[in-house]
């Protein structure tokens, strides 16, 4: 059977994931990253890859924050490997911003306001238990932490990977993301001749609100992928 390996997103913490993975019919495995001390990309890509099977087939999945990671692991082309899938992610810093406002990332407050972030997130599909989740698993970030993988957003670049990539390509993508646009997905996906994006109507917390609709597109992508070889 293949796996389905979970990276998470910005909070790192995995438990965001629940409704998605209670969908899914694949045996999963979260990856939950160090809440400290903050990591670079390339560490949590070793954390990520030191977490992978190694005696079975598995598909990658990087929520958002964690695209670069799952592409990254992806160009290395590790034997196991079967697909990759990306949510809502990137390539490089999905919203540019001028060097000179790079620095207010160190000025946010400890706490952002979660109701102000799950409008971002979620929008109009935002509940009271999507609100109740973000805020346990925002509690278990240290301010430093999220500053830095706030950070390493803004200066990450791999769009030179996609092309090596010797594995199918999933992207999900989320009509309604304030956070990720749809440049983001295009400009991976014109690089991996085997890579394909399905729509849905949801916002950048698609697998946190439209977790089933998802699951079955996930789950048909891992048989596809492990039948493959």
């Amino acid at each position: 059977m293949t796996t389905l390996v979970l990276l998470p997103g910005m909070d790192g913490t995995g438990e965001l994931f629940s409704p998605f993975a209670d969908a899914v019919e694949a045996k999963t495995r979260i990856v939950r990253y160090p809440a400290s001390p903050p990591l670079a990309y390339a560490e949590l890509e070793a954390f990520a890859a030191a977490e992978l099977p190694a005696d079975e087939p598995y598909v990658l999945l990087g929520e958002s924050f964690s695209g670069p990671i799952a592409l990254s692991i992806a160009a290395k082309q590790p034997p196991q490997l079967r697909g990759i899938v990306l949510c809502c992610s990137f390539a490089r810093n999905p919203r540019p911003i001028p060097a000179l406002l790079s620095g207010l990332v160190n000025r946010l407050p400890d706490r952002p306001p979660v109701g102000l972030l799950l409008w971002f997130l979620a929008g109009r599909f935002a509940t009271p238990e999507l609100r109740q989740a973000l805020t346990r698993a925002l509690a278990k970030i240290p301010p430093a932490t999220l500053r830095a993988r706030m950070a390493a957003v803004l200066g990450i670049n791999v769009v030179s990977l996609p092309p090596s990539l010797s594995v199918p390509l999933l992207y999900l993508r989320a009509v309604e993301d304030r956070v990720v646009p749809a440049t983001a997905s295009r400009l991976i996906l014109e690089h991996v001749p085997n890579g394909r994006v399905v729509d849905f109507v949801a916002p950048h917390f698609l697998l946190q609100t439209v977790p089933r609709e998802a699951a079955s597109v996930v789950d048909e992508f891992v048989r596809e992928a492990g039948s493959a070889r």
